[in-house]
């Protein structure tokens, strides 16, 4: 049977069981739109989905590690049975050569004890939310009346420390906190003693109809006229960064990096950096082509990418169809495949192609100065990231090859 026969390459898929639905109301978050894709519906997977999804990803994983991950929306506000079947499911359906990676990003407003220790005895990497100290955090992190979330998210950090919970923080840089790098990463170092971060640019789109509506955001409130947000426009909001202040921000963590944190500190964006020097391709974003990254909503339909789910873009419905069969449908193919072939000439001539390869889609929709569609609107960004680190990454390159370890860069400087 077609559901049955394990891939040539491993897929990494990101379900969704509760949809868009947050117990949040962050203002830059347009996954909150998504719930207009399904009204009317509960937004809550059912246990006929849960089964059929973790048997179909399973059987159609080859053998080795193997992501299940998990977020929203809020995935905790499934509540702790929902993943105990998951667990439960899991001992049923996976080969005894594939090992389970779990994974769960997570606002961590909702967390208890009781889910801190089973995060613990199931060894749950937990991806929590922090956008850096109370103010910058507060801004856009707010909950349904507005009040900042920061409280109980630094509440939710020191029970995840508390039960030694294997955590990442993943901090999204937006108009609020970007032009201060420094205090940003020191927080993060200093106060929250985290080791391993991920910085992800707010760009939200827009075009001169829907920009008055995005800056008031996403969520469904009384009186506010809702939009579904789709991958079109080629404004943003004032929450968004440019280029220039992501590289700015990328630079400025990074000398401080270099010089004291290597080997202790992991930063996502400097590990596919360094990855990329050495022909190795970890994250989508930065590498050739994409399309192994999608999307499961809380009703089994499969979307070709987490920035990507809307209509145009929707696979079907692992109900109808094998999810292998999905995952290697020719609309999926192509949607990876259209990352490299729409690039600009200006992108296939520069020098940091290796490492950037044009970014995200999502974010292709600037001009060249030739007057070429399809440039990153983070382009400048990526530029001055990669050419600043050029050199500090080629000497760790070096050290690597000669058997040594990176972190002996900070001994040279």
């Amino acid at each position: 049977m077609s559901n049955s026969r394990p891939t040539q390459a491993a897929f990494h898929l990101l379900a969704k069981p509760t949809g868009a639905i947050c117990n949040l109301d962050c203002t830059y978050c347009f996954f909150l739109s998504k719930d207009a894709l399904y009204p009317g519906e509960s937004m809550r997977m059912s246990r006929e989905t849960l089964q059929t999804y973790l048997q179909q990803l399973l059987s159609s994983q080859p053998d080795g590690p193997v992501s299940v991950a998990w977020q929203g929306g809020e995935p905790t506000l499934m509540g702790l049975d929902f993943y105990r079947s998951v667990i439960a499911l899991i001992a049923q359906y996976a080969r005894p050569a594939q090992t389970i990676e779990h994974t769960m990003q997570t606002n961590g407003t909702l967390l208890t004890d009781e889910w801190a220790i089973f995060l613990k005895q199931n060894n749950v990497l937990v991806g929590l939310s922090i956008d850096g100290p109370q103010q910058m955090h507060d801004e856009f992190r707010v909950w349904k009346d507005g009040r900042g979330s920061f409280d109980d998210v630094f509440k939710a950090w020191e029970l995840l420390d508390t039960y030694q919970v294997e955590t990442n923080i993943l901090c999204s840089l937006n108009s609020a906190n970007v032009d201060r790098p420094l205090e940003v990463y020191t927080f993060f170092r200093d106060v929250l003693k985290a080791k391993h971060l991920q910085f992800i640019p707010i760009v939200e789109r827009a075009n001169p109809e829907t920009l008055p509506i995005a800056e008031k955001g996403w969520s469904d409130k009384p009186g506010r006229r809702r939009i579904l947000y789709t991958q079109n426009g080629n404004l943003v909001t004032s929450r968004s960064i440019t280029g220039l202040q992501y590289g700015n921000f990328l630079n400025v963590i990074f000398d401080e990096w270099v010089k004291r944190d290597v080997g202790e500190i992991f930063i996502q964006m400097f590990d596919v950096t360094l990855g990329a020097h050495i022909g190795q391709y970890s994250l989508c974003v930065h590498a050739p082509t994409c399309g192994s990254a999608l999307v499961l909503e809380h009703n089994g339909d499969l979307y070709s990418c987490d920035h990507f789910v809307e209509p145009d873009h929707k696979l079907g419905n692992i109900h109808h169809t094998p999810l292998i069969d999905l995952v290697t449908s020719p609309q999926q193919v192509t949607f990876g495949r259209n990352k490299q072939t729409t690039l600009p000439t200006m992108c296939q001539k520069c020098d940091v192609r290796f490492a950037c390869n044009g970014g995200c889609p999502k974010d292709r929709f600037a001009m060249t100065p030739d007057g070429e569609p399809g440039l990153n609107h983070l382009c400048d960004g990526f530029q001055s990231f990669f050419r600043h680190t050029s050199e500090p990454m080629k000497k760790m390159v070096a050290l690597i090859n000669a058997g040594h370890f990176p972190d002996e860069i900070m001994a040279q400087d």
